[in-house]
């Protein structure tokens, strides 16, 4: 589980840099969208881990709260590329 949470975790940061690299809004969105699902797959990990008695309440309510605000960003990211003339580079 530990492992599970760690790719996770990995994969969040993974998705954002290589959707900037991508160049083009549309991409970005897309690789967004998956940091955003990964966000949420650590999120459903910290209940497991609560609900088997891994981790204690203090611990998953500090961890899920960063979870969610992560989460938070990364939409509030989509929803301002969804909405921005900005095209990325290709598109000049």
């Amino acid at each position: 589980m530990r492992d599970q949470i760690r790719r996770a975790s990995v994969s969040i940061l993974s998705n954002i840099a290589e959707g900037f690299e991508s160049d083009g809004n549309r991409e970005f969105l897309q690789f967004l969208a998956v940091a955003k699902g990964s966000s949420g797959e650590v999120r459903a990990q910290l209940y497991v881990a609560l609900d088997q008695d891994y981790i204690d309440k203090n611990i998953f309510e500090s961890l899920s709260a960063i979870s969610i605000e992560m989460g938070n960003h990364i939409g509030g990211l989509m929803n301002y590329l969804g909405k921005s003339d900005i095209k990325g580079k290709k598109f000049k």
